[in-house]
């Protein structure tokens, strides 16, 4: 017996517009306005900057300015420098490279309305028949669940940042997203030509970022094909001709990098050996990390993928619980086994859950529902309020223990008052007050009311950090001001500088600053940088011999950025 029964009152989609609308706030606030801040993405662009300013042994030899930069893979950065390369000296490099981003949620925000649209017209998936009929269309019961599914998508809160930034694991959960779709597809209609679009994709994500992931997700499929009783022979033909497709996308880059002269198999050999380090045994250390972060991360998919579990049990062999089900276990296993706690173990999950999430809607209980809705509204709502209340003391020195507070933190900072940015900050919060008063006034009874509010309140917080404090923010974060610094004691731009720095560090300033750093472990030039707590204990002005014995160096500038206490950089000169 099916769990669901609705009529067809309850399956009224949004509005094209307005799912578009929510798709286009989410993803533009925080793109604009700002350097590359968290030290991931500042060493991505770094790489990606590097290949469009370079040549071809940069393209193939992922690198910032001469540091080899061998882990994830090459695609992420091979599309987004094509990006800059076409469109930088038109809207800026950063900007240029922003449109990928954009172009990666988008891939992945599409598949999944679609992966869920098609999941949501199969027949096994249909609500029961009404005694006296007006139960809802198999097309509008799919677009209703489809909506909802990426509203989950959007709302959670694991994929906001990681949504946002310039690096490879954008196009890794869009790729994911990606490949249940066309998983979809093939389980519906089994051919070569879907076969060979399921290896296009895995193959794809293996030069995304290295082939744990797309393994993971081929050895799922051929799980769920069984499970599903789909035609053995047929089966195994398909799904090998995905894994040779896979295979060959794969080579593509060590067979370039053997047709080059300039380049060695030094990248790939060591991606192939950071691959092997992504995976080893289950550990303690990674269920801690999976257990205390997923709560939030997963937030609020994982509640309504739970029920979902639990309503359809009865009919778990269908495609539309046993395939994201089977997703969500094996990646799950894979976070497990993962010796580095990154949140980027955790992003493939995403899109699997968000789509078994969106089978719970419909069997919940409306005051499960309204539980869920009351948590997002008085969450949601404090942490604007507090966003809101932390900008009021920036500005005007009240309430004076939070105006002392921020000022702490960003030592010289002067804010000012830009009033496009309060525009679109008062704009997004009456949006928030109007769709919480349609909420709670009208008790709408359609399926996606039980997410609207989770993913305008996540819209909503993201809209005003990124309008009211990205100013902050940028301010102390950004490389700009110590490039800046250090450019003015060199007597030109082209002065060579030996560079002991991290690779967020390396790609920033050489692209703020346009400083010319040598090639590592050299020690020709005439200067020399290094960063954090290397030679503290060292005075101003005293001389500095390098444990290498290569000579005497002169501080002559020392400076952070202004947020970040613990870090430190000291330029130094060669004494005559």
């Amino acid at each position: 017996m099916k769990p669901v029964r609705l009529p067809a009152s309850a399956t009224l989609a949004l509005p094209r517009w307005g799912l578009l609308l929510l798709a286009f706030v989410y993803i533009l606030p925080g793109l604009l306005g700002r350097d590359p801040l968290q030290s991931d993405e500042a060493a991505s662009f770094g790489i990606m900057w590097t290949m469009a300013h370079g040549n071809l042994h940069d393209w193939l030899s992922p690198n910032i300015v001469g540091l080899a930069m061998p882990e994830e893979g090459p695609l992420s950065f091979w599309l987004t420098a094509t990006l800059i390369k076409l469109l930088g000296g038109t809207m800026g490099d950063v900007m240029a490279a922003r449109l990928a981003t954009i172009s990666f949620f988008a891939i992945g925000a599409t598949s999944i309305w679609f992966a869920t649209y098609r999941l949501g017209r199969s027949p096994e998936a249909q609500p029961m028949q009404l005694a006296f009929g007006g139960q809802p269309e198999p097309k509008d019961y799919g677009r209703v669940l489809a909506d909802g599914a990426l509203l989950i998508y959007i709302g959670c809160i694991g994929l906001l940042q990681h949504s946002h930034e310039t690096k490879a694991e954008a196009l890794l959960v869009s790729l994911v997203a990606l490949f249940i779709y066309v998983a979809i597809r093939y389980i519906e209609t089994p051919g070569l030509l879907n076969g060979l679009f399921i290896g296009t994709t895995l193959g794809c994500m293996v030069l995304t970022r290295g082939w744990p992931v797309p393994l993971t997700l081929y050895l799922s499929l051929l799980a769920c094909s069984f499970l599903l009783r789909l035609k053995v022979r047929p089966l195994l033909l398909h799904l090998s001709v995905a894994l040779i497709a896979a295979v060959a996308i794969t080579l593509l880059w060590p067979f370039c990098i053997t047709l080059s002269p300039s380049v060695d198999n030094v990248p790939f050999t060591a991606w192939l050996t950071w691959n092997q380090a992504q995976v080893g045994w289950p550990n303690l250390d990674a269920a801690r990390f999976f257990l205390k972060n997923g709560l939030l991360f997963f937030w609020p998919a994982w509640p309504f993928a739970i029920w979902a579990t639990y309503a359809w049990r009865r009919q778990w062999h269908n495609r539309h619980i046993a395939l994201p089900f089977c997703l969500i276990g094996a990646l799950g296993f894979l976070a497990l086994t993962s010796p580095s706690t990154h949140e980027a173990s955790l992003l493939p999950l995403l899109p699997p859950l968000a789509i078994l999430a969106a089978f719970g809607l419909p069997t919940m209980k409306r005051g499960a529902i309204n539980a869920v809705d009351w948590f997002s509204v008085m969450a949601l709502s404090a942490c604007a309020a507090f966003i809101w209340m932390g900008w009021l003391a920036k500005q005007t020195g009240w309430p004076t223990w939070l105006a002392r507070n921020v000022q702490k933190l960003t030592p010289g900072y002067i804010p000012e008052l830009n009033l496009i940015a309060l525009f679109a900050a008062l704009c997004a919060t009456a949006a928030w007050l109007l769709i919480v008063y349609w909420r709670l006034s009208r008790h709408p009874r359609v399926l996606w009311r039980a997410v609207v509010l989770s993913a305008s309140g996540v819209i909503l917080c993201w809209t005003l950090l990124a309008t009211l404090w990205l100013p902050w923010i940028n301010y102390g974060k950004s490389y700009a001001g110590v490039a800046q610094q250090i450019s003015s004691r060199l007597p030109s731009r082209d002065s060579c500088i030996n560079a002991y720095i991290r690779p967020a560090s390396r790609a920033s300033l050489a692209h703020l600053g346009k400083l010319h750093f040598s090639q590592p472990d050299s020690m020709k030039c005439d200067y020399l940088l290094i960063q954090d707590q290397l030679n503290r204990s060292k005075q101003k002005n005293d001389p500095i011999v390098l444990p290498d014995g290569s000579g005497k160096w002169q501080l002559i500038w020392r400076g952070r950025r202004p947020n970040e206490r613990d870090e430190r950089f000291h330029l130094f000169q060669r004494k005559n």
